[in-house]
């Protein structure tokens, strides 16, 4: 599917049943997703009514359920180590985070197996003091951070960047929400 050229259902139907049929990745275009994301959102911004709305809708749907059904059975093929060749740009963003949930997997596996409770522990404090940024709901009162910082006092819509430890307990207790911050 080329940049210019508007998606249709029959060619997403064929790539999905492409992918389910085939064990490797398949090659797709690599702005797959963007025209996509062009084609359905110029869809939705589109005024329609009757049957003509009936239509968009429909066509919103299908479209979206076989881009989903694509890109599920693409990450699964690569999730399950048959092959990452084939990915695009959106795809790999995702698998990133699923190698890096296996290699700290096997560090904490290697650890405990081998007795290093030392890397445990380090592990375990950064994980407690890594900066984690939420937005304020409620009134919070000032508090020791898990890294013997000061934080606080907050008002609702505060916006501030906390050790994950209080900021998971902020959250459980719904005094806040975590948010991300691009850099």
């Amino acid at each position: 599917m080329s940049d210019t050229e508007i998606p249709d259902l029959g060619k997403l139907y064929r790539m999905a049943l492409s992918e389910i049929e085939n064990s490797e990745i398949q090659q797709i275009n690599s702005e797959f997703y963007k025209t996509l994301s062009q084609f359905i959102g110029k869809l939705r911004t589109e005024e329609y009514s009757g049957i003509e709305a009936k239509i968009k809708d429909d066509l919103v749907e299908k479209t979206s359920l076989l881009t989903q059904l694509i890109m599920k059975f693409r990450l699964e093929k690569a999730a399950t180590g048959i092959s990452k060749t084939g990915l695009i740009d959106e795809e790999k963003f995702v698998i990133e985070l699923s190698d890096e949930m296996e290699e700290r997997n096997e560090m904490i596996l290697s650890s405990t197996l081998n007795g290093k409770t030392k890397v445990l522990e380090s592990i375990s404090k950064k994980n407690k003091i890594k900066p984690i940024s939420v937005r304020f709901l409620k009134d919070v009162e000032g508090f020791l951070g898990a890294d013997s910082e000061k934080y606080g006092s907050f008002k609702p819509e505060d916006i501030a960047t906390i050790p994950n430890e209080n900021a998971q307990e902020l959250i459980t207790k719904n005094l806040a929400v975590k948010i991300h911050i691009d850099k």
